[in-house]
């Protein structure tokens, strides 16, 4: 009985180590405009993440991986990590519009709204064009969807110190704010009603921007962590939650 018993163990822990090896992640943190110095510790996080999940990621600055949808569907997302100006040429826009319409995720971390502003597809699945942002402060994040995923572990009001980001239009009323700045918590927003994270599906796939993660101390932030892992895990098609 007890071999059967250390039998069943050892099939339940294989089991469960088959079930999160379910993520495999494509990261490019590729510029063409301004580099942020966050960029050696986000990708730290994000190894540490993957490595505490069990998921598979690989990280690099060269376009030329995504230049086929075919070769992009061994991934379950893609992940911009502070990626600035134009990244991609047009056939690689082709081959991540293919991917994501197919089903695929994209997470654009920080500085998704400050990449690709002459690709009409990417701005209408991102959202939104960075404007301008004031001097890094401490500010007030509203969440506006407890349920999600990537927000539901946040407090309601949720106070923490960031590069905050002012977009050039308000955003479009089809996206899924998750969450918004409080304007009068902070000085130099322009936005009024703010959102600065959010989501949407585009045709089979899944968008998720989040403006969050200038500084390398959000990096080390646990709450920052598990918004920043909900939403690989939503973009990734991992859980059927929101």
């Amino acid at each position: 009985m007890k071999k059967l018993a250390c039998l069943i163990l050892l099939f339940i822990l294989a089991f469960s180590q088959l079930q999160a090896q379910k993520i495999n992640l494509l990261a490019i943190s590729k510029t063409n405009g301004y580099r942020h110095g966050a960029i050696p510790t986000a990708k730290a996080a994000l190894t540490l993440m993957a490595q505490q999940q069990n998921w598979q990621i690989t990280f690099t600055e060269d376009s030329l991986q995504f230049s086929d949808d075919e070769a992009l569907k061994q991934y379950d997302a893609i992940i911009f990590v502070m990626t600035t100006g134009n990244i991609f040429s047009e056939k690689e826009q082709i081959a991540v519009q293919k991917f994501v319409e197919k089903g695929g995720g994209l997470l654009t971390l920080h500085t998704g709204t400050d990449t690709e502003y002459d690709w009409p597809w990417y701005n209408a699945a991102i959202g939104a064009k960075f404007k301008s942002h004031p001097k890094q402060q401490q500010a007030k994040f509203l969440v506006k969807d407890s349920v999600h995923i990537a927000s539901k572990m946040l407090p309601k009001e949720w106070l923490r110190f960031d590069e905050l980001y002012n977009f050039r239009d308000s955003i479009p009323a089809n996206l899924h704010v998750l969450l918004e700045l409080d304007e009068t918590s902070y000085s130099g927003g322009t936005m009024g009603k703010h959102p600065i994270a959010w989501y949407q599906n585009v045709k089979k796939g899944r968008v998720l921007q989040t403006a969050l993660g200038h500084t390398d101390a959000s990096y080390k932030e646990p709450l920052f962590l598990q918004h920043l892992q909900g939403a690989i895990e939503w973009v990734s098609k991992v859980k059927s939650e929101k």
